[in-house]
């Protein structure tokens, strides 16, 4: 069973696991919206192995929380972690970025020792 770990809509401090800006929460609803996404999916964000630098971010939304998930509430979007992941992800913001240099979403994450240049890969 999966438990809310924090609820995100309240407060943002140093202590957060993972903060998602005003600006990807607005992106992931327009994701959900122009796609037909059920409001209840929640988006889950994780680490797999891959890329240059060793690690990469993976974003999707999914219907259902696994065990062992923490659950994130951003107002209305909930995100889904797995242990593993959070364990990378510990104290980054995703935050999303549209301009002349691409448009997407972006991690700023301080456990990342090296990245690739084009960063979408990172390591610890």
């Amino acid at each position: 069973m999966a438990e809310v770990l924090i609820d995100q809509s309240q407060e943002t401090t140093f202590d957060t696991p993972l903060n998602l800006t005003e600006k990807a929460l607005n992106e992931v609803r327009k994701i959900r919206e122009s796609n037909d996404i059920p409001d209840d999916y929640g988006l889950r964000v994780g680490v797999k192995g891959g890329g240059c630098s060793g690690l990469s971010y993976s974003l999707a939304f999914d219907g259902e929380k696994r065990d062992g998930d923490k659950v994130l509430q951003f107002d209305d979007v909930s995100l889904y972690v797995d242990k593993k992941s959070l364990f990378y992800l510990m104290g980054c913001e995703i935050d999303f970025s549209d301009g002349l240099n691409g448009r997407g979403f972006t991690f700023n994450n301080p456990n990342a020792t090296k990245t690739c240049g084009c960063g979408s890969s990172f390591g610890v």
